[in-house]
């Protein structure tokens, strides 16, 4: 399998802040900002944001001083006080609190889609998996965010086996259109599913890729709520990296 294209602003992200991670580790008495300018080779607003992004999470925080010294969510990963709960599934929670939405990490592996992480709510539903979210990388956000990540040959592959199939009046079943959208799909636009998948739910996803790794990060409203869609996808995107260093760790 191949990738025919990455975005990788969120990758590099996430390797910079393991190595912040990693050198607030080995000193307790914290580390200034120029040293973890020259650990992580940025500055200016690149470095402000992965600092600000890594204080919301809990892993780092600011003395009175200006030095920064590790947060108790970082401590809890060292001491294994964590109380069974996984950094992913905290970040999915608290970005399905902000968003507003039920929230979903997609995987491509082996060959098939998986969505092995979630994160739903009473007032923010799952979407209906009314058919295998596997059999449908045709129409859903994920699988179209995941598909549009692979090479030509890998997705006409897939296709072959998970033949594209109606399952509402909007979705695209010739296989000559869905490669060509696919193909052009942008990494840095959020892939929409507007009542492709399910009639009564839109969603939205954004890619998650490090290295050869496919995934996604995804969320589905209402169709009532499709106003916010757009909104909400840009929110996602920037949330990118948040979920991707919890996933590293």
């Amino acid at each position: 399998m191949a990738l025919q294209h990455e975005s990788t602003a969120p990758y590099h992200s996430v390797q910079r802040a393991l190595r912040i991670l990693d050198l607030l580790s080995t000193r307790p008495d914290g580390v200034t900002e120029a040293e973890l300018s020259r650990a992580t080779r940025s500055s200016g607003p690149p470095l402000t944001g992965l600092l600000r992004m890594l204080r919301r999470e809990g892993y780092l925080v600011q003395a009175p001083d200006g030095a920064y010294l590790r947060g108790e969510a970082l401590g809890r990963l060292g001491d294994g006080s964590g109380a069974g709960r996984e950094p992913l599934q905290d970040v999915l929670d608290r970005l399905r609190t902000d968003l507003g939405a039920a929230v979903y990490v997609g995987r491509y592996l082996g060959g098939e889609i998986r969505v092995p992480h979630l994160a739903d709510a009473p007032d923010t539903p799952a979407v209906n998996e009314w058919v295998a979210f596997g059999a449908t990388g045709h129409a859903s956000a994920i699988g179209k965010c995941l598909l549009s990540q692979l090479d030509a040959e890998a997705r006409r592959e897939h296709l072959s086996r998970h033949r594209p199939a109606r399952l509402t009046s909007r979705t695209i079943t010739n296989e000559r259109v869905l490669a060509t959208r696919l193909s052009g799909q942008p990494p840095t636009v959020p892939v929409l599913d507007l009542q492709e998948y399910a009639v009564g739910t839109v969603c939205a996803a954004v890619p998650l890729t490090a290295g050869a790794a496919v995934g996604c990060l995804a969320l589905s409203l209402p169709v009532e709520q499709t106003h916010r869609l757009r909104p909400a996808a840009d929110a996602l995107n920037r949330a990118a990296a948040s979920v991707l260093l919890a996933l590293a760790l």
